[in-house]
């Protein structure tokens, strides 16, 4: 029994038990979004959902290098506390890079490939790539914490006025309001297989010369960001944070297809994650070189997946070791806590909610969409990583484009960030216009969208025309699959809007507690939660 932990920005937990998997972030139980520390809650939980005891645990796969000695000793403490004090003969560390590039690689199904991993920072490093063959990974190029493609996005984020290492999907969706005008060379480049950080400044330091290069007032950012959120576009300084955001992004995307075509190059497929694996349309430019069926990007990219890939990485080397290893591909993320339909109604009678019981929930549910109902979808495991795939979910109809404001007022979102679909996995062929391979399952990529797609589902379609979808399986999530087989058979369109079942700036809800909590805040229409519906 390995236990995966990640102590720092988005910490979690991972339980690997045989061919059994359990995993949480800390954020999801303890409702602090990005949470940073000690993954305490998502420890204990991962071990109570596997039935077992602290003891059971043989090794402990602690996610990145403690340098700062009050950090390794709280660490300790905290370790010790629920091991014992033989705990330190369990504790293999995993360097930041190698555990995210281990996430992708060990669950991408291929036994040779590349293994690569791109962030703001971490362990000294903001990127890494390896050659990966028969469950070894050697890597073969690096980009040390100062010459960071992920810190300069993060820049150019906290320029615009938004949170760096948080809202840089903002900054994304800004891009498609306009077009680049600035020639972003000078501050960052590749060189071979690295980036090369021309500015020699990292953090509030490249933001601050950022802000001198881009003559944007700096003192004002967080004011102008605000009134974008509220959709006020049109203004001069609007406009041009626009501009810079569309700058940025052409130039991340710029940089990412110049690595991609060095490392297609080799020859083999690729396993990509960290941070700055989150951006869609970057990935959506090597999808264009590797080819759909050539690239995985791994679910959890972000650091809240570094304790799955330290778990994974250490059971892959104890594998080697034994002559047992075999690719593993992952099929799903549904790994989080689950609750029974008893556990819901006892929930929901002691909090004196009115409920009905529901035989037919997708029948119900798409009534319930058709009729322009906005619906709060609880069921089964919650989901590991940053999306909601249909277990935590809001769901509203995509043939509305006005349901966008409804949700944004609701959520407290930014206007113009796009929402996503998930469609049946029979129906991406048609409605994705650059699909050439296998549909993406968990919204990591972005396509452009067909024109009938536009048409028939403009709610979830960016300004740009493009869309980012989770393509559904039954065989994976057969409740869900129904819920849009349903709404298809009714509507003609095989495709919902899915939005995860959050507040924004809220962790996506985990509990039963969380859901009706959110349900009442968001005034949603419909709550239904393991075969129960709740009205407003």
């Amino acid at each position: 029994m390995i236990l995966g932990i990640h102590d720092g920005h988005d910490a979690g937990a991972v339980l690997i038990d045989g061919g059994r998997l359990f995993a949480v972030n800390e954020e999801r139980l303890n409702r602090t979004k990005k949470y940073r520390g000690f993954p305490a809650l998502s420890l204990k939980k991962v071990i109570e959902m596997a039935g077992a005891e602290p003891e059971d645990v043989e090794i402990i796969a602690v996610a990145g290098i403690f340098r700062k000695q009050k950090r390794l000793l709280e660490l300790e403490e905290n370790l010790r506390a629920v091991f014992g004090r033989g705990f330190k003969r369990k504790v293999i560390f995993v360097e930041h890079h190698l555990a995210h590039s281990a996430s992708a690689y060990y669950t991408s199904g291929w036994r040779d490939a590349l293994a690569v991993s791109i962030d703001a920072a971490g362990d000294g490093l903001s990127s890494s790539i390896y050659i990966a063959r028969d469950g070894e990974m050697i890597r073969i190029a690096q980009s040390t914490y100062l010459d960071s493609l992920g810190d300069f996005y993060a820049s150019v984020t906290e320029l615009l006025g938004f949170k760096p290492m948080r809202h840089e999907g903002k900054v994304m969706s800004l891009a498609a309001y306009g077009r680049p005008t600035y020639d972003l060379s000078s501050v960052i480049e590749l060189n071979g297989m690295s980036f090369d950080n021309h500015l020699s400044l990292i953090g509030v330091e490249a933001t601050r010369k950022l802000a001198e290069l881009f003559d944007y007032p700096l003192r004002h950012a967080k004011e102008i960001a605000l009134q974008m959120k509220r959709g006020k576009l049109e203004g001069r300084l609007q406009k041009k944070a626009i501009e810079i955001a569309a700058s940025a992004q052409a130039h991340l995307e710029k940089l990412i297809e110049e690595l991609g075509l060095k490392l297609v190059e080799k020859n083999l497929p690729l396993a990509y994650a960290g941070g700055v694996a989150q951006n869609v349309k970057a990935n959506a430019v090597l999808r264009k070189i590797f080819g759909d069926d050539n690239l995985w990007v791994f679910p959890a990219m972000d650091d809240g997946g570094l304790a799955f890939g330290a778990a994974v990485f250490v059971k892959a080397q104890l594998d080697r070791l034994d002559g047992r290893w075999r690719p593993f591909k992952l099929e799903h993320v549904y790994l989080g806590p689950g609750y029974s339909k008893e556990e819901v109604e006892e929930f929901l009678k002691k909090e004196g909610v009115k409920y009905e019981e529901i035989g037919n929930a997708s029948g119900f549910v798409v009534d319930a969409l058709i009729d322009g109902k906005l619906v709060g979808f609880f069921q089964g495991k919650m989901e590991f990583g940053p999306r909601a795939l249909g277990n935590r979910s809001i769901l509203a109809d995509p043939r509305d484009e006005g349901v966008k404001d409804r949700l944004n007022v609701a959520l407290k979102r930014d206007v113009f960030q796009p929402f996503a679909p998930s469609l049946l996995w029979e129906k991406a062929g048609e409605y994705l216009e650059d699909l050439g391979g296998k549909p993406n399952e968990f919204m990591t990529m972005s396509y452009t969208a067909s024109e009938e797609f536009r048409e028939a589902a403009p709610a979830v379609v960016h300004v740009d025309g493009t869309t980012r979808p989770q393509a559904v399986r039954k065989e994976v999530n057969p409740a869900y699959y129904d819920v849009i087989k349903a709404f298809e058979r009714k509507t003609g369109l095989g495709a919902v809007l899915n939005t995860s079942f959050n507040m924004h700036g809220e962790p996506i809800v985990c509990s039963p507690e969380d859901a009706l909590r959110t349900f009442r805040n968001a005034g949603l229409d419909l709550l239904v939660i393991e075969g129960f519906a709740v009205w407003r």
